[in-house]
């Protein structure tokens, strides 16, 4: 027996995605409906300076993850894994971003998902090589936008929100029918 999402009844669900980065941290809100469709609630980055210190810097993350969280109560978030680094300070530096982003994110009471990179482009694009382009293309069609989000973070981050709903979607169908 096949049902549509709809005869399923579905609850509206929203994640917040949220792209780690040293100099940008993009995030991203998107809610999908009963009926599966996709809106964009929020997006942007938060602009970090490099001068400032590192402590600072991850605090400023943290506080406005946190208001975030407070201002669109997503029911979720969602984050890119930790991916293949030639540098390994860099790699060390967006580690603790990722901290602390799952830290405000827990701190909410809110479930964090990670998804790769590979699986990200493949759930928005439906191939895991895509262009960053591509994904930004795929996101700005799939969420009706007039234009492409800016800068490419928030567009990662609404993309890495999108993947998280499609995979919640289908393991919530699968449930209610009984796979």
């Amino acid at each position: 027996m096949i049902l549509a999402a709809s005869a399923l009844n579905l609850k509206a669900m929203r994640v917040l995605g949220i792209d780690c980065g040293g100099e940008y941290t993009g995030f991203g809100v998107v809610e999908m409906d009963s009926a599966a469709k996709l809106a964009c609630i929020a997006c942007g980055a938060i602009k970090l300076s490099p001068r400032d210190p590192l402590a600072g810097r991850l605090s400023k993350i943290y506080e406005q993850l946190g208001k975030l969280i407070r201002d669109h109560q997503p029911d979720e978030v969602a984050i890119e894994e930790v991916f293949y680094a030639l540098n390994v300070k860099s790699a060390l530096k967006l580690g603790q971003v990722r901290g602390v982003a799952m830290l405000a994110a827990a701190c909410a009471g809110l479930e964090v998902a990670e998804y790769s990179p590979l699986t990200i482009k493949s759930s928005v694009v439906g191939y895991g090589r895509a262009e960053k382009q591509q994904v930004q293309q795929m996101v700005t069609q799939l969420l009706g936008l007039t234009e492409p989000p800016e800068p490419m973070d928030a567009s990662d981050a609404l993309a890495i929100a999108i993947c998280h709903l499609h995979t919640a979607s289908t393991i919530r169908r699968q449930r209610a029918v009984g796979l």
